[in-house]
Formats: C-alpha cells, sequence, structure tokens
C-alpha cells in the first residue's frame, strides 16, 4: 500500500511538474506573438483588431508533430517502436483511388466549362486539377477541422521549421486582415494548409485565383476559384503545354535502375531504344519522342517502373513525394482514358524502421554515394545509390533497401 502512495505521490509531482513547465512555455508564446509576430505582421498591413481576433483564446498544440519547446534540443528517439516504413502499394489502396476516380469524373461533367476555360488558359489538363482536388481535400468533401492560427502558432514559435511556419503565420493574417476567406472558414490541415486546393498561406497570396468571375478567390467555398487556383498554382511552376505527365513501362534487366532521376534525362525515344516500352504496347507519341524523359522506379525492381516527362516534376512542386504525383497522375488518367491498375505489380517489401534506411544511407554517404541526405527516406538518391553499390558489389540491383541490404553494407 506504501509502494502504491509512494507511486503516486511520484506521478503526481511529474504530472504537476509538466503542467508547470507547459503553463511557463504558454507565457512564453504570448510573449512571442506580441514581440515577434505583431511587429512583422503590422509591416504587413495587419491591424491590431485582426491580430487580436485570430488569437483570442488561441493557446499551444502541443499534439502537433515536430515540436521542439524552449529550451530543448531536436532529437530523435533511440528505439522506434513501428515500423515506419512500408510498401509504396499503400499509397494506392483500392479506396483511395477508385473514389478520386468516380467522384472526379462526377466534377469533371459538373464543372466541364469551368476545366475547360482554365486548361485553355493555363495549359494544364483538366483530368490533373481534378485528381488533385481529389487527393487534396476529396473535392472538398473532407472536413477540415484545425485552426489554422493555432496550427501555424504553435508551429511556428516551437517547430523543427520555425521561420518558415512563422512566415506562413504572417501570411495567414494578411488573408484574414484582407478578408478573403469566408466566415468561419480559417481552418487548417494539422500543417497550416487552407481550403479545397490546401495551399500554404503564403501560396493562397500567390497563387489564388479567381474562377468565377467575382472579383475574389475563395479556395474555401467556390468550386470554380480551387479548379482555378489549381491551374494556375501548375502553370506558375512551369507546366508545359502539350505534354504528358508519364508512363508506365516495362524496364529490361539490362535497363539499370539506377539510371533514374531527374538529373539523368534522355530524350523519350533514347529510352526506348535501350529497350524500355510501355505496358500498354502502345509506341510513345510521336511528339513526345524527342522530349526529355527520366525513369522513374519508386520501388526499385519491387515495384511499377515509369518514364515521366518535366510535368512529372511540376506535379512534385505540389507536393514533394514521388508517390503523390505519380497517385495524381494515374488519377488522372482513370478519370479521363479509362485506364486499369498499374500493371506492375507492387511486391511484398521488408517493413523497415526509418531509423534503420538513415543508418544505411550514412554508410553509402561514408562510400562517397550522394543519397540526398540521411532521413529514413528512400528518395530517388538512395534508391539508385543502393542500386549502384549492389552494382559494384557484384549483386543485382533492386535499388530499394532491405533487410538482407542493410546487413550487408554494415558488416
Amino acid at each position: 500500500m506504501r509502494l502504491i502512495v509512494f507511486i503516486l505521490g511520484v506521478w503526481c509531482l511529474t504530472t504537476n511538474a509538466t503542467a508547470q513547465d507547459r503553463a511557463a512555455v504558454e507565457k512564453q508564446f504570448q510573449l512571442w506573438l506580441n514581440e515577434t509576430v505583431w511587429p512583422r505582421a503590422k509591416a504587413k498591413g495587419v491591424s491590431r483588431h485582426t491580430m487580436r481576433q485570430a488569437f483570442d483564446g488561441v493557446t499551444l498544440n502541443w499534439k502537433l508533430p515536430d515540436l521542439v519547446p524552449p529550451g530543448q534540443k531536436v532529437s530523435t528517439p533511440k528505439k522506434q517502436k513501428q515500423a515506419e516504413f512500408g510498401s509504396p502499394a499503400r499509397y494506392f489502396n483500392a479506396g483511395s483511388v477508385q473514389g478520386a476516380t468516380s467522384v472526379g469524373r462526377q466534377m469533371a461533367r459538373r464543372h466541364a466549362a469551368t476545366l475547360s476555360r482554365v486548361e485553355a488558359e493555363t495549359g494544364v489538363p483538366a483530368r490533373i486539377i481534378l485528381a488533385i482536388w481529389g487527393r487534396e481535400s476529396g473535392y472538398g468533401k473532407v472536413p477540415i477541422r484545425h485552426d489554422t492560427f493555432r496550427v501555424l502558432g504553435t508551429k511556428g514559435f516551437m517547430s523543427t521549421r520555425a521561420e518558415y511556419f512563422t512566415e506562413e503565420l504572417i501570411a495567414a493574417l494578411q488573408i484574414a486582415e484582407a478578408g478573403a476567406a469566408p466566415p468561419g472558414a480559417m481552418k487548417s490541415s494539422w500543417a497550416g494548409a487552407l481550403g479545397q486546393p490546401q495551399f500554404m498561406p503564403s501560396n493562397y497570396l500567390t497563387y489564388a485565383a479567381d474562377g468565377n468571375g467575382d472579383g475574389k478567390a475563395d479556395i474555401w467555398t467556390s468550386d470554380e476559384d480551387t479548379i482555378a487556383s489549381i491551374g494556375n498554382y501548375l502553370a506558375q511552376h512551369g507546366w508545359v503545354n502539350g505534354r504528358d505527365w508519364g508512363f508506365e513501362v516495362f524496364v529490361p534487366e539490362t535497363v539499370s535502375c539506377a539510371l533514374e532521376g531527374p538529373d539523368q534525362g534522355l530524350p523519350i525515344r533514347d529510352w526506348a531504344a535501350m529497350g524500355i516500352t510501355r505496358v500498354s504496347g502502345k509506341p510513345f507519341p510521336e511528339h513526345e519522342q524527342k522530349g526529355e524523359g527520366f525513369l522513374m522506379m519508386p520501388a526499385g525492381r519491387f515495384g511499377p517502373a515509369f518514364i515521366v516527362t518535366p510535368n512529372f516534376y511540376v506535379l512534385k512542386e505540389y507536393n514533394k513525394s514521388d508517390l503523390y504525383a505519380l497517385f495524381v497522375g494515374h488519377v488522372g488518367d482513370r478519370i479521363q482514358y479509362g485506364v486499369p491498375d498499374f500493371r506492375g505489380r507492387w511486391d511484398k517489401i521488408d517493413g523497415m524502421y526509418r531509423s534503420d534506411i538513415a543508418t544505411m544511407q550514412r554508410k553509402l554517404e561514408q562510400e562517397g554515394h550522394d543519397v540526398g541526405g540521411a532521413d529514413g527516406l528512400p528518395g530517388f538518391k538512395t534508391r539508385r545509390s543502393i542500386g549502384r553499390w549492389q552494382q559494384t558489389s557484384g549483386r543485382a540491383a533492386t535499388c530499394f533497401p532491405s533487410k538482407s541490404l542493410q546487413q550487408a553494407l554494415t558488416r
């Protein structure tokens, strides 16, 4: 009984100390808002009324990821309890793909005139705009519940990218000052993204467009403005009118998977000359033959392969993930052309900790490979570095991490 009382006492002391620490941090947060954020916001034309209204009753959201409270250092848990990395196949689950496709076709019919006009103005295909809209907010149907100012305030005050989120907070205050959002609409994702196209506030200020001619850019309640804004964003980031995003292909064993990457482009006719063919059996379109193409193998030899165009990397300007861009391109093709699932199969891969992959990346760096940073995520630089290491070691190149490869690398 005494032991139980003792344990409860220690627990209470710990809990009280934590509460006191958080209370102190909350005071620092309010001081930061007044001394750092307010002067910068004021310089951008934000009124004191808007500032007060935005932060009335707002406290820190301690549940957000990547927080670093004042006085603490960025740390990575030594032991990870869950496998944080798995097969890319999970990104393409049937429910997500089919849902985005079926609703996308409905939206294509409903907004045919707006989509046609925006495509003519920007060069961005309607199917691509629809696929992004579907991925970002389920065509406006997915509830967005986070308080924008609480999210951006918290992450601006104490996150691993504090300056970036502080800038976004200032931009959000500018949006509020302009009255651009309908009342009660300044909700965001956990990362601070706004509205149906999920624009960060600074992107709203730069790329949001009026799609219905009412003089406003309402990405919260207007489907037409959402469509125009997505098209404008991609156009301003370099979408090449008349080119596709990419093609699923067969890559023969004679073509190394280590040739992947946006810095190893070749005319598409040269890839075809190596023996790479479209899975559809059709030749590459004539107008694409002389254009630059890039090998993209998101799971190395354990999944589908693609020849992508520069437009694929424009899609990555919307979201840096290869899988995101691939999802958008694939769903867009399903919406307009009715293409089936990928022909290439996503093979089962080893479940691994990100820390394990980071260990592999550091080892490859020590041997002179550019893996794009030891972040535990196997991007194209890591994938092809694995392939190059396998080739020089006399192994068959798979260009993808595995437990056996980790063991071989770290012996």
